[in-house]
């Protein structure tokens, strides 16, 4: 025997795509060429007859599950909402909205559900639907959402493994409040009189991870981070929440804002031709009852390169605008001043009818760490809108030369002792870099074509409630 041969415990694992579980999904069932198969799943519906009664079978898998046919005697023991197990033949439907269908011989009762249930074959509003989050995802938009927020993803990965990012995780905990907006949830141990108790110093739940992204750019040039954020805004809007996720890149050795647009674009348009692909009965059944444009609006966008502009040029689109009409918009377009959500939708909807970068705002709307611009007056960042949505992305280059930093920071009335680490990556082996962050449930609006950000998130969290 070989004395340096691996042992077969620790011999590397064979990963092929078979499946490890004992029962296959309704989307693989109907891939397959199978004759006698198994399916279990929830029923959505039972229509009962006297001949011959038929049930819809979902188990999550896709969009329409599985039509199956039972006689009389089965079929009363089928109730909406319960969770079964069918037996029978797979044979080819007669009907157009699926190939096959389920010619049940044996049912199995895994889960009887109560006639209480609030799910019946009827349309639903999205504020009953949210009402009972613990079963909105058995309808079609709720599972439909979920297929399409595992899709969206699986392509933000898929592009940052392919263009040799490391994928971080950056702390939920944090000693800082990232852009020193104050909107933050600060951590009290449920037992103490005193907030700083645990942690001997104030501690709050992360806005951001891109302070902490900057620390692992600054060793693996290209790190990524997705997870959860938080924000204290006592805002009803329906593009905030308290709760969100966050995708967040940091790239070091770019020395402008280009590149940093061309990743951006990159892994929006990716990530959409990737659901794209992968979700189609998904985003029919959205195009269909929720946006008629949905389709049309996602292909444009990936076929074709976004718009980029500046604020500078943006301003002056708005005031044109604003010259013809005085009353087309609620705020002021003055150089200078905020772009609101209106001017956001009339940018991306209107003027440019497709996602626009626009970049370079004046330094005194945006945080400390952005770049400071040769003109003194702006710094180099950009949002990008989208048509509906309005801003998705937020970036900039960072600023990398430490006197600089050192005095934006004091500027900003910062506790410099505890941002002497940010400042100490200037420090030691500096490098020009930057990131940006895609706020991940509106970009889920993009892709659906909803309108709320309650409806993109399984457990939504805003001011006044925390459900479930």
């Amino acid at each position: 025997m070989n004395r340096f041969a691996i042992p077969r415990l620790f011999q590397k694992a064979s990963y092929a795509t078979k499946s490890l579980l004992p029962n296959k999904t309704i989307k693989t069932l109907l891939k397959e060429d199978a004759d006698q198969v198994s399916v279990r799943g929830w029923v959505r519906s039972v229509r009962k007859q006297k001949q011959v009664s038929f049930a819809t079978i979902n188990d999550g898998s896709n969009l329409k599950g599985i039509q199956a046919i039972l006689n009389e005697k089965d079929a009363q023991l089928l109730t909406t909402g319960a969770c079964v197990e069918l037996q029978g033949a797979l044979i080819a439907s007669p009907g157009k909205e699926q190939s096959k269908e389920l010619q049940v011989n044996h049912i199995k009762v895994l889960g009887e559900c109560d006639t209480t249930y609030p799910l019946q074959k009827k349309r639903h509003t999205n504020e009953f639907l949210r009402s009972i989050g613990h079963l909105r995802m058995r309808g079609n938009t709720g599972s439909a959402v979920l297929r399409v927020r595992n899709a969206a993803s699986e392509g933000i990965r898929d592009f940052f493994r392919e263009q040799e990012f490391i994928l971080t995780n950056t702390p939920i905990l944090t000693s800082h409040d990232c852009e020193g907006g104050g909107e933050v949830f600060k951590i009290t141990p449920i037992d103490s009189k005193e907030p700083t108790e645990f942690f001997k110093k104030p501690v709050y739940l992360t806005v951001s991870g891109q302070l902490h992204a900057e620390i692992m750019a600054s060793a693996m040039s290209r790190v990524y981070t997705f997870g959860p954020t938080f924000r204290a805004e006592e805002s009803l809007t329906s593009r905030h929440l308290a709760e969100f996720w966050m995708l967040e890149a940091e790239m070091a050795f770019i020395d402008d804002l280009q590149p940093l647009l061309d990743v951006t674009e990159g892994s929006v348009q990716q990530t959409t031709r990737h659901v794209l692909d992968t979700c189609s009965d998904d985003l029919a059944f959205f195009n269909q009852w929720v946006d008629k444009s949905l389709l049309e609006r996602l292909h444009k966008s990936v076929d074709k390169p976004f718009v980029r502009m500046t604020y500078t040029e943006a301003i002056e689109v708005l005031q044109k605008v604003q010259e013809k009409d005085k009353n087309r918009f609620k705020y002021p377009t003055t150089w200078g001043s905020s772009l609101q959500s209106e001017h956001e939708r009339y940018l991306a909807s209107e003027y440019c009818q497709q996602p626009v970068f626009v970049t370079d705002y004046p330094a005194d709307l945006k945080p400390f760490y952005m770049r400071a611009n040769e003109d003194g007056k702006t710094v180099g960042c950009f949002d990008l809108l989208l048509p509906g949505i309005g801003e998705l992305v937020g970036g900039s280059m960072r600023e990398e030369r430490y006197g600089i930093l050192e005095q934006k920071m004091k500027d900003a009335k910062m506790n410099m002792e505890d941002y002497q680490w940010y400042l100490d990556l200037r420090k030691y082996g500096s490098a020009p870099h930057g990131g940006y962050g895609i706020g991940f449930e509106r970009l889920l609006l993009w892709l659906t074509g909803l309108e709320n950000v309650r409806e993109v998130i399984p457990m939504p969290r805003w001011v006044g409630s925390c459900k479930f």
